[in-house]
């Protein structure tokens, strides 16, 4: 098992440094699910950072469970569910290996999450673990960055600033092992001062052969899936074929 806190930083600053980026989810999420959402009772936001998407349907009288393999991003998801008095539920688990107290209706996994699993021969176990959390007849809703993503957007070096702290990537992608890395700096304002922390991001992608034929084994019957160019409007990063998402029913 990967380290539980091996995006410490990134847990800390997620979403001063991240949250714009992600609103561009919530429209997708509103068109894709529409049909769906009305009779969900329960749901999990899996690898759920910060828990944005675990408040935004547990405001809608959804039953939330979050979870998340990093301690960090628990701690926070707990603390923003105690603030917003939302009865979130955080579960910190492995999405390869994640079990929940109960079968649910729903599970989503947003924002490229599941790109984040150590290798190309896990997603298997997330979905075999995901087709075990949900009832039958139930949903597996994602978004995954494609090999177009890696080698257009996480190539070279970008940088991102906000009010008391700046994050510097510089990024390559490895065609024959389908894995992206990035090296990230982090520069945090204290006082009049900056401290520096260094911490790495690895993503590995799919086909999206290798993506349907592995759900199809889980358990998945309906697969479809969407190009998410057209609701990204406002991205920076914006490209046709850079990321699918894909909606999957358990038969």
């Amino acid at each position: 098992m990967p380290p539980t806190n091996r995006y410490r930083w990134l847990a800390q600053y997620y979403e001063r440094v991240f949250g714009s980026m992600r609103t561009w989810l919530d429209s997708p999420r509103r068109e894709l699910l529409a049909d769906i959402l009305p009779g969900v009772e329960s749901a999990c936001d899996l690898a759920c950072g910060v828990g944005r998407t675990a408040l935004l349907l547990a405001r809608k009288g959804i039953r939330m469970f979050a979870v998340d393999l990093s301690a960090d991003m628990c701690r926070i998801t707990r603390g923003n569910a105690r603030r917003a008095r939302l009865p979130v539920q955080v579960v910190r688990a492995d999405m390869r290996t994640f079990r929940l107290p109960e079968p649910v209706d729903l599970v989503l996994c947003e924002f490229d999450a599941l790109n984040h699993v150590p290798s190309k021969a896990d997603l298997r176990s997330v979905a075999d673990s995901v087709s075990r959390a949900l009832r039958s007849g139930g949903h597996f809703y994602f978004d995954v960055n494609t090999r177009l993503s890696f080698e257009k957007v996480w190539k070279g070096t970008w940088w991102i600033d906000k009010p008391g702290i700046a994050m510097a990537m510089n990024s390559g992608y490895d065609r024959a092992r389908d894995m992206a890395w990035g090296n990230v700096e982090w520069f945090v304002r204290e006082g009049r001062l900056w401290r520096r922390h260094r911490e790495r991001v690895e993503e590995v992608c799919w086909t999206a052969a290798e993506i349907r034929r592995t759900l199809r084994a889980a358990g998945f019957g309906r697969i479809r899936s969407w190009d998410a160019a057209p609701f990204m409007e406002l991205d920076p990063f914006r490209q046709p074929g850079i990321r699918t998402l894909y909606l999957a029913q358990k038969s």
